[in-house]
């Protein structure tokens, strides 16, 4: 059965176009302070104080582009539980970008005349972010209205069967904001901490893809319902949390920087170490602690996942997203197409 269209509705292209919006207001304010702060006499971005800037920028490029993408994505799948996603995802950047207005007034310390200059454009990120945030609430209202029955074509009336599939989505949502957090993290520790002349720069950069292939795989196993590669996935997934929380190491240089532990942030706030996180410690904490949470969050649904294997579920999951909307069945029956 083919595909109902993309964007073949008013709600889909509104929710698309909110976005769009977003994020290119978001991203203009966001170049408009960073060019300020970087022509600035007395301001040197390689300085710790100053690398706000750059770590905000950066992430806001990678969020804007991931929502989007998972935007698209959940209008493919018909996908609610990545709609829902997106909206968690949206408080989330609404917070962080709350908190890089006391970041960048923190960096700024001392230099009021460029502070001043530069506030209306970190304030109107928020603001747009969260107006955004109720938009894309009520579009997500209507598209539930419009994709609920989805998961009723694609396992039936069974109750069971329907709770099988929505842990089955949650589990694939929850890998891929994983990936952004880890990718996240990592952005702000090269930009922050590391210099790009050691080993440990390369080996940080090069754990991206190496954490990518480890996800995917992960994706892979629960959506095929492979038993032994599913296993290895929780394995590593348990083993990050317990290492992490045991081991008092630097850690950047291996794929376990998608989570941080609470000796991670301790570094941020040791005497020893906090002048080197001063003007991103807020950000790099908030990264942390979603990140871990992210992680255990992941391991739990992953083990309700598993469990489910070889319950008759493993069709729906390889094809459940091709179908055509009801209106459209009926407009086609009635047509005697």
């Amino acid at each position: 059965m083919a595909a109902e269209p993309l964007l073949s509705t008013r709600a889909q292209k509104a929710f698309v176009a909110i976005i769009a919006v977003q994020a290119i207001v978001v991203l203009v304010m966001i170049s408009i302070t960073f060019r300020f702060v970087a022509v600035a006499n007395h301001v040197n971005l390689n300085d710790a104080q100053y690398k706000t800037l750059p770590c905000y920028l950066a992430i806001f490029i990678l969020a804007e582009v991931f929502e989007m993408l998972m935007a698209f994505d959940a209008l493919r799948l018909r996908n609610v539980i990545q709609l829902i996603g997106i909206l968690c995802f949206q408080a989330a950047m609404l917070v962080f970008s709350s908190i890089q207005i006391h970041e960048t007034r923190a960096a700024l310390y001392g230099n009021t005349h460029l502070w001043h200059r530069v506030e209306p454009f970190l304030i109107v990120s928020p603001i747009v972010i969260g107006l955004s945030w109720f938009a894309l609430m009520w579009f997500v209202r209507q598209l539930y209205h419009e994709f609920g029955w989805a998961i009723f074509h694609v396992v039936g009336a069974n109750p069971a069967m329907k709770s099988m599939y929505e842990y089955y989505q949650i589990m694939i949502c929850l890998l891929k904001l994983d990936f952004f957090i880890f990718v996240g993290v990592t952005m702000q520790l090269l930009i922050v901490v590391l210099d790009d002349d050691t080993a440990e720069f390369g080996l940080t950069v090069a754990a991206i893809p190496v954490v990518m292939i480890l996800l995917i795989m992960a994706g892979y196993a629960v959506q095929r319902e492979i038993k032994w590669l599913m296993t290895f996935s929780l394995v590593l997934m348990l083993a990050a949390q317990t290492y992490l929380s045991a081991r008092p190491v630097r850690l950047e240089s291996t794929w376990l920087t998608a989570v941080k532990t609470v000796y991670k942030l301790y570094r941020f706030y040791a005497p020893a170490s906090e002048s080197t996180y001063l003007s991103t410690r807020a950000t790099l904490t908030t990264f942390t602690i979603v990140a871990s949470l992210l992680l255990f969050a992941t391991f739990g649904i992953g083990c309700k996942c598993f469990h489910d294997f070889d319950k008759g579920l493993q069709s729906s999951k390889m094809h459940g997203q091709y179908y055509k909307p009801v209106a459209t069945q009926l407009k086609e029956a009635f047509l005697g197409n």
